[in-house]
């Protein structure tokens, strides 16, 4: 075995990548990716030290959180940045462990906390040791392991947010607490399970932190009719998920000829009030992450990543050096933008004049897609969406968020969308909703019945709508609404969304395309039998399972 990772949807024959990554991580930067992991657990035992001394290191809580982010999938594959981030782990921990020693607190000496290595082998080697096998039992792990996902999916939200200078220390302290647990061994699995809970209920603080962030910097987010086609100009298409770069990338592009492009989750930009003042900002290209690898070929200009999701070029791209990264993102190869120093923005100045050079955009669809449809906006709608619902015209609603990706089963979606009655509605966030937000669905009383949140953190707004509805008519548990759940999920951003939705008391959410390999057998149970989680089936099954007077009406 080179290597284990079972983290994604992906996860080779539903078990784990051992050769090589399904999303193209190789062995080496996923052991580097282990490491790194393993050295922000030790990183953490020396912050909650400090936090007992009531201090507070800010660098070790943007240390720690960056590094989880740079672990997700598809982020980052850079193996060089990985031994560079290591390193910098090292003078890090140093630091703390000369303020501990300032105040005559000194740590126990074990591997953990005490582990060095000086070159990239040597790192590689220490890493054969530490992986996720690293842990025996088999429950242990998997409740180890869905903690630290979900962790992982928590600090791409925090990083977002930071960017826009919101924060919370309390976030931080919670995110290294859990990052100690996992390396507890006399924790039960009640105990981890209780974990992985208290896991969710801080994923819903932080995706309202984010929420706020975005909200306040940029305006809520309204409805909008986003366009699809292409303009003569060259063009810059924005891709992930970082509303700053978005701002940053717009008012530097401002006047220069070069248009501006959405791509995959940074679709609801489109959204925002804020940007909707730039005449060079056209509207959105492609489809959703994985589709990159026509789009990037067809959109002929440069591209920047402000976070995942990255699928390795083949080697016959010709967008290859084309592509920039920055944040947490990264890829050999790709030209990376530097994080901002000293208050000042990042400087987009080297793609803008790449972008001159480049030819226009081939235009690959027309037309426009609608989307806006945040908590505020729905808020706005509610006696209209009430009034549907109470005269029957809205039978239920479908809450469809979560992830795109490549399984060829994923059409299970787009086909899920297209058989629901007309009288239903789906609510979306995240790139899930491009298997069906281009279907000709139509609307209800001028209701779309496609109602578009947002990015994947957006998934907040649904569950705002739902307490909305919740309180409007009068209901004592989330659960008796006319709400079902079928969501679809790849990465940990998605682990965090469910989670989130667990503590909130959301039961019988199918979970598909398949269930995460890394719920052991003892855990899925757990889940089953405590919050109704499911696998999905057929279209024809789960239409009625969600709808069972579908049944009778075609009796």
């Amino acid at each position: 075995m080179n290597m284990f990772c079972y983290q994604c949807q992906e996860a080779a024959k539903g078990s784990g990548c051992e050769v090589k990554g399904v999303c193209g991580k190789t062995p080496e930067v996923s052991a580097l990716q282990d490491l790194l992991i393993y050295q922000i657990k030790g990183l953490s035992h020396y912050t909650t030290a400090l936090r007992l001394l009531e201090i507070e290191n800010e660098a070790a809580n943007t240390f720690i959180t960056d590094s989880l982010f740079m672990t997700i999938t598809n982020a980052n594959f850079d193996y060089e940045r990985f031994v560079a981030r290591i390193r910098e782990g090292f003078k890090l921990r140093s630091q703390l462990k000369a303020i501990l020693h300032e105040n005559k607190v000194e740590m126990p000496q074990n591997e953990l906390l005490s582990w060095s290595a000086i070159t990239a082998q040597e790192m590689e080697t220490i890493a054969e040791n530490i992986g996720v096998l690293a842990t025996e039992n088999e429950d242990v792990r998997s409740l180890r392991e869905l903690t630290i996902y979900g962790l992982k999916g928590m600090a791409a939200y925090v990083e977002h947010a930071q960017n826009l200078g919101y924060d919370d220390p309390a976030v931080h302290a919670f995110i290294q607490h859990a990052l100690v647990a996992t390396t507890n061994d006399a924790l039960t699995a009640d105990e981890l399970t209780a974990l992985v809970l208290e896991t969710g209920k801080w994923g819903v603080t932080v995706m309202a932190m984010l929420d706020k962030a975005n909200t306040t910097s940029y305006g809520n987010p309204e409805i909008t009719k986003v366009n699809l086609g292409v303009r003569s100009n060259p063009g810059i298409l924005i891709s992930g998920h970082d509303l700053k770069d978005m701002e940053e990338l717009l008012k530097q592009t401002e006047g220069t000829g070069v248009d501006v492009y959405t791509h995959s989750e940074m679709l609801p930009a489109n959204y925002y009030p804020a940007f909707k003042k730039y005449s060079h900002f056209v509207g959105n290209y492609g489809g959703a992450w994985w589709s990159q690898v026509t789009d990037f070929e067809t959109f002929n200009g440069v591209v920047l990543f402000t976070t995942n999701c990255i699928v390795p070029p083949k080697s016959t791209a010709t967008y290859a050096d084309r592509v920039y990264t920055t944040g947490a993102s990264g890829f050999p190869g790709f030209k990376h933008i530097e994080d901002r120093k000293d208050g000042q923005p990042k400087d987009f100045s080297v793609l803008v004049e790449h972008a001159k050079k480049c030819a226009a955009p081939t235009e690959i669809e027309t037309g426009e897609i609608v989307g806006g449809f945040a908590h505020a906006q729905v808020f706005a709608l509610a006696d209209k969406v009430v009034d549907a619902v109470k005269s029957g015209a809205i039978r239920k609603f479908f809450v469809m968020a979560g992830c795109d990706g490549r399984m060829k089963g994923r059409s299970y979606y787009t086909e899920f969308a297209e058989q629901l009655p007309t009288d239903t509605v789906i609510l979306t966030a995240g790139c899930a909703k491009y298997r069906y937000n281009k279907l000709p669905l139509g609307d209800i009383g001028g209701i779309p019945r496609v109602l578009d949140a947002g990015q994947c953190n957006d998934s907040f707004s649904l569950v705002m709508i739902a307490l909305k509805l919740k309180e409007v008519f009068e209901l004592n548990d989330i659960n008796d609404l006319p709400i079902a759940y079928n969501i679809a999920w790849y990465e940990q951003k998605a682990v965090i969304v469910l989670l989130a939705l667990l503590h909130l008391g959301v039961k019988n959410i199918h979970l598909g395309p398949t269930l995460p390999a890394f719920l052991s057998p003892n855990v899925a149970n757990v889940l089953v039998n405590a919050f109704g989680i499911a696998p999905i089936g057929s279209v024809d099954e789960d239409m009625k399972l969600f709808l069972p007077s579908l049944e009778l009406e075609e009796k």
